[in-house]
């Protein structure tokens, strides 16, 4: 309990999101490789639009206490319900740029909002 009351709302945060990892069955975004098919899920921290090669892309930051990835949807300049705060899974395939994970275009779910 003494733990808890001398963390941070940070360190809570992210403690909270490794047990919905953990409960979600998915993988942390820590330990996700290069190339590998993985399932994850977290919190969006950012959402911006950034085209790429003149082509519309929503990126996102996904966090799940262990390490962030950039969530890249090409060709899209928004999508309903990703938003910074939302919680969702993603699935594909991991690639690396500019030293970050990323999932391109990935299947996803949105999360309820809340404590629902």
């Amino acid at each position: 309990m003494l733990d808890r009351l001398s963390s941070s709302q940070e360190d809570l945060e992210s403690e909270e999101l490794r047990e919905d990892t953990e409960n979600a069955g998915c993988t942390r975004i820590g330990d996700c490789q290069d190339r590998q098919i993985v399932t994850v899920t977290g919190t969006l921290r950012t959402v911006t639009l950034r085209p790429r090669a003149g082509v519309p892309a929503l990126e996102a930051e996904l966090f799940d206490g262990s390490a962030a990835l950039d969530v890249v949807w090409l060709g899209r300049r928004s999508i309903v319900g990703i938003e910074p705060g939302r919680r969702l899974i993603a699935s594909g395939r991991i690639s690396m740029s500019r030293g970050r994970r990323v999932l391109f275009n990935p299947k996803y779910e949105l999360r309820p909002l809340g404590r629902e």
